[in-house]
């Protein structure tokens, strides 16, 4: 689709396509009982009217993911950025952990924690961890350097804004489905040779088929591993940069 080159390849996968997939059931079912055909004047709009509800779609997505996060976050213990810096975690080696806390402690300014003043005041060594994470964000915004976290940034979203789509999704289903089951009892008795009937047993399957994918697939672990997967690849390009305060400048 033509209006799809208006959006940047975030807003594409990560708000846009989740707003497709929840309502490819009604898609579906409007694809197949309007005569497009006999619409030729639509054709003028077309360009217009798929650019703002793909805007809205992608706007709705974003603000239903968003709405779910500080929930998210609560189940997972903490920003996984934070969480995954902590002495007590084990998502990374000794040696690389520690060389992560030297190389940020520089660039944010602050004394990195040890794994005793962790255990004494959590709160505030969580603080220090959450500034590296707002730092090492703020200094990764480059995609193309940083393709691979990019990637896993999109996964996250996709996968967040899908969650927040859930139940409008479902109800969508629960629509179709009902749409198709008292056009199928209107014109009993059956014939499987009708395409009408035909057509509203098939979207009817479809759109229970899609319930079934947001009911058992679309669901707040799949977003867990996306953010731990986007955490991870985030903590691990401290690696890329070199700090000044890291490598002390020589005197001349």
């Amino acid at each position: 689709m033509d209006a799809f080159k208006f959006f940047d390849a975030y807003t594409l996968r990560a708000r846009i396509f989740p707003a497709l997939i929840a309502t490819a059931s009604v898609i579906i079912l409007l694809g197949a009982v309007i005569p497009w055909q006999r619409l030729s004047w639509m054709h003028l709009f077309a360009s217009a009217a798929a650019l703002i509800i793909l805007y809205a779609m992608a706007d709705l997505a974003r603000r239903r993911g968003r709405a779910l996060e500080p929930e998210l976050i609560r189940q997972m213990g903490g920003l996984p950025s934070t969480t995954m810096m902590r002495h007590s975690d084990d998502t990374f080696d000794g040696a690389t952990k520690a060389r992560m806390h030297q190389i940020l402690a520089c660039k944010v300014g602050a004394k990195a924690p040890t794994a005793a003043e962790e255990a004494a005041d959590p709160a505030a060594a969580d603080k220090f961890y959450a500034s590296c994470g707002h730092c090492l964000r703020e200094n990764t915004r480059d995609h193309k350097k940083f393709s691979i976290l990019f990637d896993e940034n999109v996964a996250y979203g996709f996968r967040r804004n899908l969650l927040g789509l859930r139940i409008p999704a479902l109800v969508l289903d629960a629509a179709v489905v009902t749409i198709c089951a008292v056009s199928l009892w209107s014109r009993l008795p059956s014939n499987i040779e009708d395409e009408w009937t035909v057509t509203f047993v098939a979207v009817g399957s479809v759109a229970a088929l899609h319930a079934l994918y947001f009911a058992g697939l679309v669901t707040p672990q799949s977003v867990f591993e996306a953010a731990r997967a986007y955490a991870r690849q985030l903590l691990l390009s401290f690696e890329a940069f070199q700090w000044s305060a890291a490598k002390p400048a020589t005197k001349t």
